[in-house]
This record gives C-alpha cells, sequence and structure tokens, in this order.
C-alpha cells in the first residue's frame, strides 16, 4: 500500500535532505511539540525529554535519507524516531538510578503549564483523533505510542497474544489513515 504524501511534507523532506538549514528550522518549528509531547509521556522528566528531543533532531537530520514517502507518513517516522528515543533512556542504566535517587525524595510531582500551549492544542488534537478507533485498538496505540510499551511488552504485561496486539495495531493505523483521509487532516 502506497502512502499520500502531502506536498509540504514531500518539499520539506526535500529541503532537508538537500541540508537547508531554513528547512530544518521549520521542521523543528512544526513538529517539536507533537515529538516532546511524546518523549515526555513516556520519560515523565521535562528535563529529559528537552535533551532527548534535541536527540531526536539529530536522529532526523542523520536518518533522513532512509525516510520513504511511499512507505509511510513522515509523521509517523517522526513519531517512530521519538518514541524510539525515549524507549531506549528509559531503559538505560542512567534512568534507572535517576529513578531511584527519586524514590529518596519527596514524591511531589509539578507540570509546569507554561512550556509552549502548541503542546497543549497537538495533544488534544490527537487524542481527539484516536477517539475516532475502536476502543482496543486505541488501548494498544495508547500503550505503543503515549506510554512507550513495545507490543511483546504489552503482550506480556496485559496476558493478551502477541498476534492480538500485532493485529490490533494494524487495524488502528487503518482506522487513523482512513479517518485522516476522509476529514483531510493535514499532517502541517
Amino acid at each position: 500500500m502506497q502512502v499520500q504524501a502531502t506536498d509540504f511534507t514531500t518539499e520539506l523532506v526535500q529541503r532537508i535532505k538537500n541540508a537547508e538549514s531554513a528547512a530544518f528550522a521549520e521542521l523543528y518549528d512544526h513538529y517539536s511539540c507533537m515529538l516532546y509531547g511524546i518523549l515526555y509521556r513516556i520519560v515523565e522528566d521535562e528535563v529529559e525529554s528537552q535533551h532527548l528531543l534535541q536527540d531526536c533532531f539529530v536522529k532526523i537530520k542523520v536518518d533522513i535519507n532512509s525516510f520513504d514517502e511511499t512507505k509511510e507518513r513522515f509523521a509517523t517516522w517522526l513519531i517512530n524516531i521519538a518514541r524510539n528515543t525515549a524507549i531506549d533512556f528509559a531503559r538505560s542504566h542512567f534512568f534507572e538510578q535517576k529513578q531511584k535517587n527519586l524514590e529518596y525524595q519527596q514524591p511531589i510531582r509539578t507540570v509546569q503549564t507554561n512550556h509552549n500551549s502548541q503542546l497543549n492544542i497537538e495533544h488534544i488534537v490527537l487524542h481527539k483523533i484516536i477517539e475516532h478507533i475502536t476502543p482496543s485498538n486505541r488501548q494498544v496505540i495508547d500503550w505503543m505510542y503515549f506510554e512507550g510499551y513495545t507490543q511483546q511488552e504489552i503482550s506480556a504485561k496485559f496476558k493478551l497474544p502477541l498476534e492480538t496486539v500485532k493485529s490490533r495495531a494494524r487495524a488502528a493505523m487503518l482506522e487513523l489513515r482512513t479517518y485522516v483521509e476522509q476529514n483531510k487532516i493535514n499532517e502541517r
């Protein structure tokens, strides 16, 4: 199945591949809030999420030539980079030690609401889109993309057959693609 990219996305990707600095700045302006939200949802640490966001953009710049717009949407490719970066960090020895140290501190957590209002708007829009898919499929997407579980971890933790998890993830992506296409939701 071939994925249709928007003209904006196709042009932006080509400009990034051509190493145009303005294109990379535009990429950051359009996608940094969304990627930060994914990172923060998995890592649950504002400072670490900001550092990981920088790592994501380095990975994007290095790996941009591996992006194939006929196989997936650009936003999906970016989300996967952020998700994998956050999961790798969350599994690291440094993060485990940091979490252990936090246990000894008073367990008060505050989230600053003045980070960027665009983050909240994009987060709300993303959740509104996801609300339009089947609940069982939506749950798998939530576990994978917002809580950082792999398909194998979902299978083990929630006692679901791995094939069920995989089929629900595929079905959810198809539902989302159909919804986006029907409602002409632009990646921009």
